[in-house]
């Protein structure tokens, strides 16, 4: 009885605590609403009276009607969004259709989101579904983001808010299509193609005065007139797929490069992508591409890229001695982030070859620059096999380690 009359107490005080969240305006409470997926948003009726229909004026659609087998449910809860917004703005607009894309009416949903000045349209079908014409003069879209969709051919393209473009799995009818969406984007910042079916044999050339960012895998080659430049992620298999032809080279490079052609081809490849990362100052490199230029460069002169400042590079853990090579080519660097992954193909073939790292002289770098460097590494048996008391003493050694300068700070996460 006496544990009892205690949760009744508990109860009774939760039942008169203050509802914070419903004392905020309406318009907040729609702007929280709006962050969550729709169905999420619905959910938040069955809290009081006061909700019950507050999710009706959130302007934006998230919807995963792939998840849903109720096909006829998805479509006249859509048609009736649309009804209820025929006067309203609708901000966003994300569906995820995969292969129930046949069920769907695509392309009069896109066409009544761009006439209620959408911002944000992300769509997920699949292969045949097309674009409607309507999408390439939205004057109110900010972030389109399509995956397998076929876009139609356009006469006129005008975007004149349009900041992000991202294409996965996209299908172009010719090579002018994506051209003609650049350059009618006047004001476009983020680019980001991903095994894009651009016309086979064909190079885009991308030109805007605008771009900062762009992403590009090994399927599409690029020839790059963008003057703001500033970062530029690229993935390559056997060949350089691209090329800058501005005065200025971006900031930053993120590159990723894996070899697939002949010692002649390979040889072309990795001194064109050298002399780009002379050129930055941000680099972000994976384990296989470095490992290339290692092997490149060992009968040559040490590679001196003289302009980094930050590097962010992911190592296997059986190729750690590569580490202080990379580190001396890296005179000026200040921050380095350094990610330690195990090697899934030793792994498999059962190699426990354990690295040796030996330096005859410390980088240049450890004693003049270097100012910032984050250790990520995975111990999986730390958590599974060791007792709190062992985890304690590792760390107890970790933060332990001799420290060269007293406003050095080692930080455990």
């Amino acid at each position: 009885m006496v544990g009892g009359k205690k949760k009744t107490k508990i109860c009774d005080k939760v039942s008169h605590e203050e509802d914070r969240i419903s004392q905020l305006p309406e318009p907040l409470i729609s702007e929280i609403l709006f962050h969550l997926s729709t169905k999420d948003s619905v959910r938040t009726s069955a809290l009081s009276t006061k909700w019950r229909y507050l999710w009706q004026s959130v302007p934006g659609l998230d919807l995963d009607p792939y998840a849903s087998s109720n096909t006829n449910t998805i479509v006249s809860f859509v048609e009736s969004f649309f009804d209820s917004h025929r006067d309203s703005w609708i901000r966003k607009l994300r569906l995820d259709l995969g292969y129930h894309h046949d069920k769907y009416d695509l392309m009069s949903w896109i066409d009544a989101a761009t006439t209620r000045r959408i911002q944000h349209l992300d769509v997920h079908c699949f292969h045949d579904n097309k674009i409607p014409l309507s999408i390439y003069t939205c004057t109110t879209l900010v972030h389109l983001r399509l995956r397998w969709a076929v876009l139609t051919n356009p006469e006129f393209v005008s975007l004149p808010c349009l900041k992000i473009m991202h294409f996965e799995n996209v299908s172009y009818p010719n090579e002018t299509t994506l051209q003609k969406l650049i350059s009618g984007s006047p004001v476009l910042e983020e680019l980001i193609l991903f095994s894009t079916m651009y016309p086979k044999g064909n190079v885009l050339q991308l030109r805007s005065d605008t771009l900062k960012r762009l992403d590009i895998n090994e399927f599409i080659d690029v020839v790059i007139y963008a003057p703001l430049l500033q970062c530029l992620r690229a993935k390559m298999y056997s060949t350089k797929n691209f090329q800058i032809i501005s005065s200025g080279f971006p900031a930053k490079l993120d590159i990723d490069f894996v070899n697939t052609g002949g010692r002649y081809q390979k040889k072309k490849v990795i001194e064109d992508i050298l002399i780009d990362i002379s050129r930055v100052r941000d680099l972000v490199i994976s384990s296989n591409t470095w490992k290339e230029f290692f092997l490149y460069s060992k009968s040559r002169p040490l590679l001196q890229f003289r302009y980094i400042s930050h590097l962010n590079a992911r190592f296997y853990i059986s190729d750690l001695e590569m580490l202080p090579t990379l580190l001396e080519s890296c005179p000026k660097l200040e921050s380095l982030i350094l990610e330690m992954v195990k090697n899934q193909s030793t792994r498999r073939h059962g190699e426990k070859r354990e690295p040796n790292v030996m330096v005859s002289t410390v980088p240049w770098c450890l004693v003049s620059s270097l100012k910032f460097v984050e250790l990520k590494r995975s111990i999986p048996r730390l958590n599974v096999y060791y007792t709190k008391k062992a985890k304690c003493a590792f760390l107890t050694e970790l933060v332990a380690i001799p420290r060269c300068s007293s406003t050095c700070v080692v930080l455990v996460l």
